[in-house]
């Protein structure tokens, strides 16, 4: 069982994420990060899930992906050749913390400190999702306010590109 990431071109309908993760719920597949954009095309968009299971069950998942009617490219991306990345907010209370090491941890992982305000401050952090577990395993022994975790963004390295007939 791994992570596995895959990004669908779909027609900007209404109902379109509906029809997607109705097509996961009935077959029984997880949506580990599902993140839905849009494209340099206003009648298109982006679609990144990350899922986990084997090699045959992510298969499926892009088989029957595939079949939908606003479906018009599916794509599996590979971390080798990839960029994938999430967005990380958190919020610390400044009471009952050392601040300075938290501030020089978040430092250390290449986040910024992005407010300070009421006993409390908010922490940035862009990075791959191993880097944003690693982060908040390393900061889990301070006070946590609270925190949100956006879903996986990802693009090819290189000059690949997806032409839409």
């Amino acid at each position: 069982m791994k992570k596995q990431c895959m990004v669908l071109l779909v027609q900007n309908n209404a109902g379109v994420l509906a029809r997607v993760t109705s097509m996961f719920m009935q077959r029984g597949f997880n949506i580990d990060s599902l993140t839905v954009s849009s494209t340099d095309n206003p009648h298109i968009s982006r679609i990144t899930v990350m899922t986990t299971g084997d090699s045959r069950t992510f298969s499926q998942i892009m088989k029957q992906t595939g079949k939908l009617v606003e479906a018009k490219m599916i794509f599996s991306v590979e971390p080798t050749f990839s960029l994938i990345r999430e967005l990380l907010l958190i919020k610390f209370s400044t009471e009952g913390n050392d601040t300075e090491t938290l501030k020089k941890t978040i430092l250390d992982f290449g986040a910024n400190v992005i407010d300070m305000s009421n006993g409390c401050f908010v922490a940035e952090l862009t990075e791959s999702p191993q880097k944003i577990d690693a982060f908040l395993e390393a900061v889990s022994s301070y006070k946590i306010i609270e925190l949100c975790r956006s879903g996986a963004i990802a693009l090819e390295r290189g000059l690949v590109s997806y032409e839409l007939n």
